[in-house]
């Protein structure tokens, strides 16, 4: 083979490879964007919570959004971990693990703060603080759920930390076992606390400790969603009038008609709460 064949040769392969990045760039250009949440639901309910959503912002971004339900919590944090997610709805300490490892943007929030207060129980005469809770039991969601996060977070040493009993199904079948005597503490939203106790439950608690208020879950997106998108989708979150939303505010914002605008400063620090904890976050 001659010099100016295989210079040719040469010359056609690198035209080949040239037209197959330029191919797979454009088919990252157009790939559809992921948005989930955390398996609170069932993938049904999940669908109909957060589908209307996806197909707004695909219509919005002229680029598909599909929603996709983790299934569970153990496959929310794998693929969390492996960036497999581009916009994601959830708590502030996702939000700041996802900012500080794996350069998400926080976008929009809810209005309001995130605040749990830890009871016993009123007439325990052996349990009047935080000390008095070491070793004993204490009911609360199945954690990566903030509120027992906070739990962990007000020991400072992990051998101090109670014994978390796991009750699944909220905060209400949360006070009914610690009413039932199966736990010595427990752990509840402040608002909860307030509003959906009655005032003859209450009496029966004391409150042992109160968290400091943390922001309200909001969403973040991957660096696969350029400025123009954060932009964009931020704009729609904020405006009231977006219909998509309406079921989403509805269960997890009170009284909110609309996100408000977020940055990553909001949620500086509270991937602490997820890192080095016993259930190996």
């Amino acid at each position: 083979m001659t010099l100016e064949q295989k210079t040719y040769r040469y010359r056609l392969f690198l035209s080949g490879v040239s037209a197959l990045l330029l191919l797979l760039g454009s088919f990252q250009v157009n790939a559809e964007l992921i948005l989930t949440a955390p398996p609170r639901e069932t993938p049904d309910a999940g669908q109909k919570l957060y589908g209307p959503l996806a197909a707004e912002l695909s219509s919005l971004l002229k680029q598909e959004v599909v929603y996709q339900h983790p299934g569970n919590w153990l496959a929310y944090q794998h693929d969390m971990r492996n960036d497999k997610y581009d916009i994601v709805f959830d708590g502030p300490h996702f939000i700041s693990w996802r900012i500080k490892h794996i350069k998400h943007k926080a976008i929009v929030k809810l209005p309001g703060t995130l605040q749990f207060v830890i009871v016993g129980k009123k007439d325990d005469e052996k349990n009047k603080s935080l000390t008095d809770l070491v070793g004993r039991k204490v009911c609360g969601i199945p954690p990566p759920n903030l509120g027992t996060l906070t739990v962990y977070a007000a020991y400072d040493r992990p051998a101090q930390q109670p014994v978390i009993v796991p009750i699944r199904g909220g905060f209400k079948k949360v006070f009914n076992a610690f009413k039932a005597g199966k736990c010595q503490g427990a752990v509840f939203r402040t608002t909860f606390y307030a509003k959906k106790l009655s005032e003859q439950d209450r009496a029966i608690t004391a409150i042992l400790h109160r968290s400091a208020a943390l922001p309200n879950q909001g969403i973040s997106v991957s660096s696969r969603v350029d400025t123009a998108a954060q932009k964009k989708i931020a704009a729609a979150l904020t405006k009231p009038e977006m219909p998509a939303i309406k079921s989403l505010l509805s269960r997890f914002g009170g009284k909110a008609k609309a996100f408000e605008p977020a940055s990553d400063k909001d949620f500086a620090n509270h991937h602490k709460l997820l890192e080095g904890v016993i259930f190996g976050w």
